[in-house]
């Protein structure tokens, strides 16, 4: 289709060339058929020459243009299409007013007016393209039969390492659409080869959630990315990315956590969530513990709850590497967690 499209153009420019330049320069009856068969034929050779050129520039800005349409959600394609028909609408009724007004001045301004023609549909269909994509027909997110909607979740880096979302989304307790930034993935092999111990530890950790993550639930690669953002701006970007998508966010992240906050991002931490399960303990209850270690006050002892709450026991000292009972005497609540003070139940006090 190239071949043939850009052939038959040269053949006609070639045409043209000989009957407003050629012709016009030669008497000789025999330059004249020479040059009336040949500027055609020549015309329409560079056209073949030329069309897998075009063709190899059409393909790769097709590739370009599919890619960046894949990155987009649904509404924003609807949305960009139609600012793209109402841009080229704006640019018609454009193309009749400055017709009239070139045309009346001869045939360079026809010509003219098709340039300017050409450079307005072009301005206006980019612009409502732009605009009618970041104003989406429909709310992004899936539509459950009943109604509410099922939001995407976009996962930072450290729900990924932390690895509890696992045992989450198993729960059946996050649902939705589950979504990973590719610019978090890249941070995330980052720190898997990373030359300090500690976090190539800590991404390979990661690498093996998301693998987990995969076999529980379909994860979707988010392909977009943000170059106006600065190239270490993780945090940016994941905000931005959740305005797009109607998202929520899904991070550990305290200081992540506030700048989505004040951005209006709707946010997930699992932090949060850690702490409203925790089992509600009562002074005067009684637990029974393993005393593991001694405390930092004289004759203090230490334990821990499953989930992982910190239980100071008063003349706990002689029972470390024992198993017991102790009833609460009090709960200290603070930002860190939770605190359980107590003492041994009975006797063992009085030791």
């Amino acid at each position: 289709m190239f071949a043939v499209v850009f052939a038959v153009t040269g053949f006609l420019l070639g045409r043209e060339a000989y009957l407003n330049v050629f012709s016009l320069h030669f008497a000789s009856e025999a330059l004249q058929w020479t040059f009336l068969v040949a500027s055609p034929v020549a015309g329409a050779l560079v056209g073949l020459l030329l069309a897998p050129v075009a063709q190899s520039l059409f393909e790769d800005e097709l590739r370009v243009a599919e890619g960046a349409i894949e990155r987009l959600a649904p509404g924003e394609i609807a949305g960009g299409a139609a600012g793209l028909i109402a841009g080229l609408g704006i640019a018609l009724l454009i193309k009749s007013i400055l017709f009239e007004f070139f045309t009346s001045t001869g045939r360079v301004g026809g010509y003219l007016a098709i340039v300017v023609y050409l450079l307005i549909a072009i301005f206006c269909a980019y612009l409502g393209a732009r605009v009618g994509a970041k104003n989406r027909l429909w709310p992004t997110g899936n539509r459950q039969a009943n109604g509410t909607a099922n939001v995407a979740k976009v996962i930072d880096t450290s729900v990924i390492v932390d690895g509890r979302i696992v045992e989450i989304v198993e729960s059946g307790f996050l649902e939705g659409v589950l979504v990973v930034p590719r610019f978090v993935l890249r941070e995330l092999q980052a720190i898997a080869d990373s030359v300090d111990a500690q976090k190539r530890m800590r991404g390979r950790r990661g690498l093996d959630v998301l693998s987990r993550l995969q076999e529980v639930r379909t994860l979707e690669i988010d392909e977009r990315d943000y170059d106006d953002l600065a190239p270490g701006g993780v945090d940016a970007k994941l905000v931005r990315l959740a305005q797009e998508r109607g998202a929520k966010l899904l991070t550990n992240d305290y200081n992540l956590n506030r700048i989505a906050h004040v951005e209006g991002v709707e946010v997930l931490n699992i932090n949060d969530l850690s702490t409203a399960l925790r089992p509600v303990v009562l002074p005067g209850e009684e637990l029974h513990v393993h005393v593991i270690r001694e405390g930092k006050e004289a004759q203090q002892g230490v334990a821990y709850l499953e989930d992982g709450t910190m239980i100071v026991i008063d003349h706990g000292r002689r029972l470390i590497g024992e198993t017991t009972d102790v009833v609460v005497t009090s709960v200290l609540q603070t930002s860190a967690g939770r605190m359980i003070f107590a003492r041994p139940r009975g006797n063992v006090a009085t030791r």
